[in-house]
């Protein structure tokens, strides 16, 4: 019989809290019996709640954790301060290997610091990107990094390209992944010098499909699979992306709603609109990986709903069978035998 893999969810973290957590839990272990969640937090909340759901109960667990860490309070000092809260005893639990992966909708600067100072990162690896799965023309690309490292260096950004390329090739199944690098424009000497630095590196990689720079208006148009930056570009392109989809889905609703002759065309294409609107609808593809850590570290959106942690859950079954931090071991192996002249 198949082990099952162990997710802790921080049931205290998020607007939605502990509910749709909790939902999203029972949704998650009803779905898949290969899966058993732990519920990190405030156990006299979430037992009540838990009560009223049917599913195996060998398959969802609590544990208490009394503290809650806010969005107003400093990460790190949160951290440290708050030795039981949800997010602490969460990524312990990965750390400690009581749990394969943690997922949060918690304060995400805590959830980065706590990633870092209590999970820690595997060994040659320089920083851990967030790794944001956005919707393309054609499917899907990976958006690494989309927010926890603002200020890189070259080799950073080069380490993110090599980890999105093992995570969009064995967890979405993208064959030979196009790396691009975001920039002002396509040509070599185009952007800033973290930028050209970080071409002239990735050009040299072997072990990628580098295709060279890419604009943001083509990110959209599935230009690259993997789109690599510095995390604060990562995380204004993230949030353009999420505002300008927003607008257009209400543009598009409101304007279907607006004659009878526009509502009766709405009747006709509603099951094939319905199906183009959920493939821009984030909560389909589940929260955002730190690539390369000591474990799996999983922060979905702070207004995260049932769905979205369901299928941040089914994210980590995936993340860890196809065993994608011993790939990203390997190419570290790899890349020292590299200097080592071996």
């Amino acid at each position: 019989m198949q082990e099952k893999i162990i997710v802790a969810v921080d049931a205290m973290g998020g607007d939605n809290a502990p509910l749709e957590m909790i939902k999203g839990s029972v949704d998650a272990v009803n779905q898949n019996p290969q899966i058993r969640v732990i519920l990190v937090g405030q156990e006299e909340k979430i037992s009540p709640i838990l009560s009223q759901f049917t599913y195996p109960k060998d398959q969802i667990g609590i544990r208490n954790a009394t503290e809650v860490i806010s969005t107003e309070e400093t990460p790190v000092l949160a951290i440290r301060k708050k030795k039981d809260s949800s997010i602490v005893v969460g990524e312990r639990m990965v750390k400690e290997k009581e749990a394969d992966a943690f997922v949060s909708a918690g304060s995400t600067g805590a959830v980065l610091a706590g990633a870092s100072l209590i999970t820690g990162r595997l060994k040659g690896i320089e920083r851990t990107p967030l790794g944001t799965l956005i919707p393309t023309a054609k499917g899907v690309a990976l958006l690494a990094d989309s927010g926890a490292n603002v200020d890189c260096k070259a080799s950073y950004l080069v380490q993110f390209a090599k980890m999105g390329s093992i995570y969009m090739e064995h967890v979405m199944g993208v064959k030979n992944p196009r790396v691009g690098l975001v920039n002002i424009g396509v040509e070599e000497e185009k952007g800033n010098s973290l930028v050209k630095e970080a071409y002239g590196l990735l050009k040299d990689c072997q072990d990628i499909h580098f295709i060279g720079n890419i604009e943001a208006r083509e990110i959209p148009n599935a230009g690259a699979d993997v789109v690599v930056c510095d995390g604060f570009v990562g995380n204004v392109i993230l949030k353009m992306y999420e505002g300008v989809g927003s607008v257009l889905i209400k543009k598009i609703k409101k304007t279907l709603t607006s004659s009878l002759t526009t509502k009766i065309g709405a009747v006709l294409i509603k099951s094939a609109l319905k199906e183009t609107l959920k493939s821009f609808d984030a909560t389909e593809y589940g929260g955002a990986p730190m690539l390369g850590l000591n474990g799996l570290v999983v922060k979905t959106h702070g207004n995260a709903k049932a769905q979205e942690v369901r299928n941040s859950i089914l994210q980590c079954l995936t993340f860890q069978e196809q065993r994608i931090n011993d790939k990203i071991k390997e190419f570290l192996d790899q890349e020292r035998r590299i200097k080592d002249g071996i």
